[in-house]
């Protein structure tokens, strides 16, 4: 392994969290505001709070997750989502912080953050990555524009303060990034041996991407024990990586429906890639 650099972290973090919208049913606000002063007042465990009601998606969190590759640790992701104030639909912001840890970190120092904007049903307005890995600095942005239906992508060299790569693509109505359409899942509730086809775009390309609920499982994390589904979505082999690869989501079975673990089987030599929770606030 010490002969070989690890595979970018960021990337797999991002195709990882790559799954398809299907349709969005959001808590009216007085609902939000009843369920945060509940969990205000009980420890939540599980995702439940102190009584055993489960807090629902959407609403404000962070997530924190381990980072195994090849059975080591590889390093740790934050996920925060927050809910902004609008006279013009909804708003939403979240960002992704992945770094580098132990054997991984001294072999190949990687620290990426990935911002997105997002109205209504997660669609997409903006992505901004933030890429530090080794020696390289890059900056890579994406605007959506909804209506003229298309992706404007954008990649430049920091270090060099040169435009590495410029591509523009045709995108369906609400769009979402690969953030947007993990928020997008959580709001699915397709049964076991459901399946939906739905859009996804990252800037460069746009794919009709499946996702498919494949069991009930029981999954164990340093969070908890947590009642899972688990879910597979077709982004790889061709569809809009090109990469051969299956990925699995294990969503918690409430209301929740709390991403406690991402799997990515990949090829020799990389392997498989797991984001485990940590902790969820």
């Amino acid at each position: 392994m010490s002969g070989r650099r690890p595979p970018r972290l960021a990337a797999a973090c991002l195709a990882l969290l790559a799954v398809p919208p299907f349709s969005l049913a959001q808590a009216k606000p007085a609902e939000a505001k009843a369920v945060d002063a509940k969990a205000a007042a009980g420890k939540v465990v599980d995702g439940k709070v102190a009584d055993g009601v489960a807090v629902p998606f959407p609403s404000a969190e962070t997530l924190t997750y381990n980072i195994e590759w090849r059975l080591i640790y590889a390093g740790a992701a934050r996920v925060t989502l927050e809910p902004a104030a609008s006279t013009d639909g909804q708003k939403w912001h979240t960002s992704l912080h992945v770094e580098s840890g132990g054997m991984v970190s001294k072999l190949y120092k990687l620290e990426d953050t990935y911002n997105v904007d997002m109205v209504n049903q997660f669609c997409a307005v903006s992505t901004h990555l933030d890429s530090r890995e080794g020696k390289r600095h890059k900056e890579t942005v994406v605007d959506f524009d909804h209506n003229r239906g298309k992706a404007i992508y954008t990649e430049r060299d920091l270090v060099r303060n040169a435009t590495i790569k410029t591509a523009e693509v045709a995108i369906p109505a609400c769009a979402s990034d690969v953030i947007g359409g993990l928020l997008k899942l959580r709001t699915m509730h397709l049964e076991p041996g459901q399946s939906a086809q739905i859009p996804l775009s990252d800037g460069k390309k746009s794919a009709m991407a499946r996702i498919e609920a494949q069991d009930r499982e029981q999954i164990k994390v340093t969070a908890g024990t947590y009642n899972t589904v688990r879910y597979e979505a077709f982004l790889f082999n061709g569809v809009l990586y090109a990469r051969k690869a299956e990925l699995y989501v294990w969503l918690t079975d409430d209301a929740r429906r709390l991403p406690v673990q991402i799997r990515a089987r990949m090829n020799f030599p990389i392997g498989s890639i797991t984001f485990t929770l940590d902790k969820a606030d």
